[in-house]
């Protein structure tokens, strides 16, 4: 490979981008946007000012590059017109596979995930990368997630699930991210996931020292703050428009946060001043959404040489607009070191670096036996039969377990019953329910009905 395939940009088109975290990662792996597309215009004006402000584009170019509105309207852009670009990637809503979104999966209108690998049929890109929450690695979403692998081997294309931790890359947050990447053969056999870093990330007090007492605080006060900050975050939780303002999370994350010496009960407009002492029962200070954003990953410091010697170069994303917007746009992001270390890896793939590896079929990879012997029968089975089948493989299984895998994918597929003369029940499973661009999905109308209160 020559030196300038190796330092070439590559292109991609980055859906549900929100404010930037993972378009901060691609681009200092070596990404160029071709298109961004994001909801919110709060964390679109964000996106806008950064591109412009520290990633080297121009007003024009940022115009033309960040589109506002939803993903799937064909009036906000054209996904025809990006063919073959080198990555598609997107963090697509949470809420439908979260525990606090009540886990609906393909019945919740802000579910874009099965949507999205339908655009990498279309598009046709080099790669594919979709991340979420970890709730999308549960059983409830075996036979969702056995679904999208399928359907990327039709497409061509050869899908991997991972679940990654943010702290195992550089960020002091317990943050697990339900990882998708795939790739066409010719660059999977490339492709191996991020290795972990050696060391271990800051303590909260040691990444959040110089914010603290940036104020004024007294320094013996924020030593103080330091020694009992002396772990890593729980995971940051940016709420949704539905629910949530500017506070940490839970119960049970204020109780962690607590632990740390951090009032959770919400976000501070700036940092302790002198003088400051806790109210009575306060765990310690509240903290401002720059120390926030820094837990999040998103401060970008790196060597630069100039006149020949280096120096440390170091910047802020900023976060214009309200306390709660600018909480919920930070909070919401995919932590920016983990999307560089995951645009590393598919940039080397997509490049033809290194050694190849010896490709295991992923995508015949059984995550729902029960989906797989209902999905490849034409007609119904019944508990038993299915019982059977899998004995036959080597899966065994009993009547709870057929029937726990029956009502996951009755959420989530038409699943229809029929009974058999013995008063046996019988399973056929149907459609999809998940929205991959039917003009008349019940999407449509709950998305213009919740519109102002999707994030």
């Amino acid at each position: 490979m020559s030196a300038s395939e190796g330092t070439k940009r590559l292109e991609v088109v980055e859906i549900c981008a929100g404010a930037g975290g993972q378009t901060l990662g691609l681009e200092r792996a070596g990404f160029r946007h071709r298109l961004a597309v994001e909801l919110d215009q709060h964390a679109a004006a964000t996106l806008k000012h950064n591109l412009v402000k520290f990633l080297g584009y121009s007003e024009d170019e940022v115009e033309k590059t960040v589109q506002i509105g939803d993903v799937a309207d064909p009036e906000v852009w054209k996904p025809d017109q990006h063919p073959e670009v080198d990555l598609l990637a997107g963090g697509v809503p949470c809420p439908p596979f979260s525990i606090a979104g009540k886990q609906l999966g393909a019945n919740d209108e802000r579910d874009l995930f099965a949507w999205a690998v339908e655009l990498c049929g279309r598009i046709k890109p080099k790669a594919l990368l979709l991340e979420n929450v970890k709730g999308l690695s549960a059983n409830r979403f075996a036979g969702y997630r056995q679904h999208v692998l399928d359907k990327l081997r039709d497409y061509g294309y050869i899908g991997e699930w991972k679940l990654l931790h943010a702290n195992e890359f550089g960020v002091s947050q317990l943050r697990p991210r339900f990882v998708l990447v795939a790739l066409q053969p010719e660059y999977a056999e490339y492709f191996r996931w991020p290795e972990p870093l050696d060391e271990e990330p800051r303590t909260v007090g040691e990444l959040l020292r110089d914010l603290m007492g940036s104020n004024g605080w007294e320094e013996e006060q924020v030593d103080e703050w330091v020694k009992k900050a002396n772990a890593i975050a729980p995971t940051i939780v940016g709420g949704s428009k539905r629910h949530g303002g500017a506070d940490l999370g839970p119960t049970r994350a204020k109780r962690a946060w607590a632990e740390l010496g951090v009032d959770a009960m919400g976000v501070r407009d700036a940092p302790p001043e002198r003088g400051w002492r806790p109210a009575d029962g306060a765990p310690g200070p509240k903290l401002t959404t720059a120390m926030v954003a820094r837990i999040q990953g998103w401060d970008d410091i790196r060597p630069v040489k100039t006149d020949g010697s280096e120096e440390v170069q170091e910047f802020r994303w900023e976060f214009p607009g309200r306390k709660t917007a600018v909480y919920r746009q930070i909070g919401n992001a995919f932590p920016p070191p983990v999307a560089k270390a995951l645009g590393d890896s598919i940039r080397s793939a997509i490049l033809k670096i290194g050694e190849t590896r010896r490709l295991v079929e992923t995508t015949d990879a059984v995550l729902d036996p029960v989906y797989k012997q209902l999905r490849g029968e034409v007609r119904a089975l019944t508990v038993d039969q299915i019982i059977g089948r899998l004995a036959k493989l080597g899966t065994q299984m009993d009547q709870p377990d057929v029937e726990r895998h029956l009502n996951h994918l009755g959420h989530d597929f038409e699943l229809t019953t029929e009974t058999r003369s013995n008063g046996a029940i019988a399973y056929r499973i149907g459609e999809f329910k998940a929205f991959i661009g039917q003009e008349n999905h019940q999407r449509h109308d709950q998305f213009a009905q919740h519109r102002a209160k999707i994030s």
